[in-house]
């Protein structure tokens, strides 16, 4: 495969892992969103997380499904990156 290819496939996964964090944490009660690794998960994610917000409103006024949208989002990418190599 193409070298180039190869990094930005790695890239994508390691975006997928740094969104499931995200994911994960807000499920967490109490926690601090000032705490510095919460604060990196959310500069990280949240210019990837914001314009798909404001495409597809929450389900409810209370579920956020941006995370969700932008999984799927990034497994298209990665199959259509595999496809054209």
């Amino acid at each position: 495969m193409n070298p180039i290819v190869d990094i930005v496939l790695l890239l994508l996964r390691l975006y997928s892992w740094i969104l499931l964090a995200r994911a994960l944490i807000s499920w967490i009660p109490n926690l601090d969103p000032y705490h510095p690794a919460v604060q990196m998960l959310y500069q990280v994610t949240e210019p990837v997380l914001e314009p798909i917000r404001k495409l597809v409103p929450p389900l409810g006024g209370v579920m956020d499904i941006s995370i969700l949208i932008a999984f799927f989002a990034i497994m298209i990418l990665e199959q259509l990156l595999r496809s054209v190599v």
